[in-house]
Order: structure tokens, then sequence, then C-alpha cells
């Protein structure tokens, strides 16, 4: 199915559901979905997934987006893609308010933020839409918010502000709290000492501190001798 020049319309869009379900991989539909717990589930490996939406952002897209009907993981993702690959930050910032009431699974938001390259030349104003979405109490959002930063603002500008948003997340959410732990073991293996004075002094829950540990303890980046010293803090 060709995809740039694609005029969008209702039945062109239900040929494009068929072309997805001609693309599935029976074999990854039953792993990922164990993976995932989604059953609206087609198959489909996500660099098919990331070209299929790249070459979409390139023509009408816009119209791709108003047509999703959202049923399928693949349809999500793809609209999520999409945006990643714009180049006018005010556009993407408005569709991705747009797009997230539909990330509503970890692989979602995960998948869909390490797309999102165009933060790294949209600092400041990447960080602000960051803040936006960490102080929405749902968890979703805040996910968001902290895998933008894993993904992108682990750096000496940014670190100091990261330890501050880590001790202020207080939502009692599995998801949120892993992608929490998940930050401060990717900070402990770019700033070891930054980290760990902070873990010193965390700010953390029982559950978020000692995630963060087991994470940084599973690094081949983090010697033995350091393990054994950073465990003396879980609680």
């Amino acid at each position: 199915m060709i995809l740039e020049n694609t005029i969008w319309n209702e039945k062109v869009y239900e040929k494009f559901i068929k072309y997805l379900k001609s693309l599935q991989n029976i074999n990854y539909k039953n792993f990922h979905s164990k993976l995932i717990l989604d059953n609206n589930l087609i198959g489909i490996k996500t660099p098919i997934l990331k070209e299929i939406a790249k070459k979409i952002s390139k023509g009408d897209y816009k119209s791709f987006i108003k047509l999703n009907k959202h049923k399928y993981y693949e349809e999500i993702i793809i609209h999520g893609l999409i945006i990643g690959y714009l180049k006018d930050f005010n556009e993407v910032k408005e569709l991705l308010d747009n797009f997230i009431p539909y990330n509503t699974n970890w692989a979602i938001n995960d998948i869909v933020c390490a797309n999102m390259k165009i933060f790294k030349k949209n600092y400041q104003e990447g960080y602000k839409l960051i803040e936006k979405y960490l102080k929405i109490n749902n968890p979703f959002y805040i996910r968001m918010g902290l895998v933008l930063l894993i993904d992108f603002y682990i750096n000496e500008e940014y670190i100091d502000k990261i330890f501050k948003i880590s001790n202020s997340i207080k939502l009692d959410n599995y998801y949120v709290k892993m992608a929490n732990a998940w930050l401060i073991s990717i900070c402990y293996i770019k700033f070891k000492e930054k980290t760990y004075n902070y873990l010193l002094n965390n700010k953390l829950d029982k559950f978020t501190l000692n995630k963060s540990i087991s994470k940084i303890c599973d690094s081949k980046r983090v010697t033995i001798e350091e393990k054994e010293k950073i465990k003396k803090i879980r609680k």
C-alpha cells in the first residue's frame, strides 16, 4: 500500500486496516500480547510501525489522525509515532496533548516517547510540556513526562531538576513508580556520584527506592563493588 501521498477517507482507512492485518506476525503477537496485556493487538513489530508512520507523516497525516479509530494497539502506536516525525514543535505539542488520552499502555507510551527526537531541538519548550504532564493526576500523563526525561534530559543541565521531580512524584501507581525507578537508574549510570548522593538523602517511597536500586544493580555498567555499596541504601 502506498502511504506517502494517500488521500485519506473512510474507505481508504478500511483498506489500511486490512493492510496492517496482512503484516501480522502471529508469533510476535502471541509473545507481545503477554507483555502488554492488550487483546486488541494485530502483531506487527515496532520497526515496521515506524516505517509506516514515517511515510504517513510526509503526507496528509492530519486526515489520517482524524480517521484513526484507535481500536488496535498498532493504530494508536502509529498515531503517536507520526507526531515524533513532525518538524513544528508547536504542532507537536498540540497533537501530543490530543494523543495522550489514547496513551493507556506502558509500551505505547515508551515507544512513542523514544521517537520524540524533536525534543532535542526544543529543550526548554519541551521541558515546560513535561512539567505540565507531571502535574496532571493521571498515570500515563506522568509516565510520559518521566520517560521523556529518560530519553532526552539526563544531562548536566537537568540532572538536579530531575532529582527534585523524582522526589515530587507521589501518585501510587505501578507504572509511574517503575518509570521513576527507571529514571533514577539511568541517572546513576550517567551521573554516578551525584545520583548516589541523591539516593542517600532521597524522598522516594520504599517501593520506588528499592526498584531504583534493583535496576541499577541489574546494569552491566555498574561494578560489583558499586552494587554492594548501593544495596546498603535499601529500605
